[in-house]
């Protein structure tokens, strides 16, 4: 894996930085906290950066902290091992899957199908459909997917619509709706976004109680629903009205 010069400059930078900052401790730490706060800084400077490739970047500690003493590297090996990172492992995986086979553009279509075709009907079938996707991957993710199927369907009404209002409206409409979709959708489960799995595990850790895949849905999955049922509505019948009958979309 080839590393640029300038990169591999940032990175050295990035250490002298933090090196910087252990002896400045702006904090107050002791010696110990003034470590993790330098390693934490290099850290993220290294993953905004990229200085170094991203999985190298969130393999360090394993190095540094048994080498500062700031712990164990049976206690740093322990935390790459939390059920929680296989739950992500999964849910990527679940999204690298679903990418391959184009399984988002098949299901959006077919709801969009199933709905009709009427300018308000097809914003319900991209909601109904990008919500139902950021319910297994991440909210970004399935927001990336959507973007270009919906696209298509705008510049294919634009092509074929004489009301200029009413495409407008109908083409901001449905990018806030993929937007705001995802993240309505992926309240539903456990995985549908990374700060559910971080919520479950501060509960499991702090309160000693473990929520279930089912208990999370038993009790999101209606409320993301609702929430999506409420957006439509707001969006289609309030803000971004279209009037546009099926046989316009056609």
């Amino acid at each position: 894996m080839h590393i640029s010069f300038t990169k591999q400059l940032t990175a050295l930078i990035c250490i002298a930085v933090a090196i910087l900052i252990y002896f400045i401790n702006p904090f107050g730490l002791k010696p110990d906290g003034a470590k993790v706060i330098a390693v934490a800084s290099l850290l993220i400077v290294l993953w905004v950066t990229e200085a170094l490739p991203m999985p190298v970047t969130a393999l360090l500690p394993l190095i540094i902290f048994p080498l500062l003493n700031i712990a164990t590297i049976k206690a740093t090996a322990a935390s790459y091992a939390n059920e929680v990172i296989f739950l992500f492992m999964g849910g990527f995986m679940l999204g690298l899957a679903i990418e391959k086979w184009n399984l988002h553009r098949r299901i959006a279509l077919n709801i969009v199908r199933l709905t009709g075709t009427s300018g308000d009907r097809i914003i319900l079938g991209f909601i109904i459909s990008t919500g139902l996707i950021s319910m297994w991957l991440s909210n970004t993710a399935t927001t990336m997917m959507m973007f270009p199927i919906a696209l298509s369907v705008v510049k294919v009404i634009e092509e074929n619509h004489s009301y200029k209002k009413g495409v407008t409206n109908f083409a901001t409409c449905i990018m806030i709706a993929i937007a705001l979709s995802s993240n309505f959708g992926g309240v539903a489960t456990l995985i549908g976004t990374p700060p559910n799995v971080a919520y479950a595990s501060f509960i499991s850790d702090k309160l000693k109680h473990t929520i279930s895949f089912a208990d999370w849905m038993m009790l999101c999955a209606p409320l993301a629903i609702l929430l999506l049922l409420i957006f439509y509505f707001v969006m289609v019948k309030w803000l971004y009205p279209n009037g546009m009958k099926s046989d316009d979309t056609t």
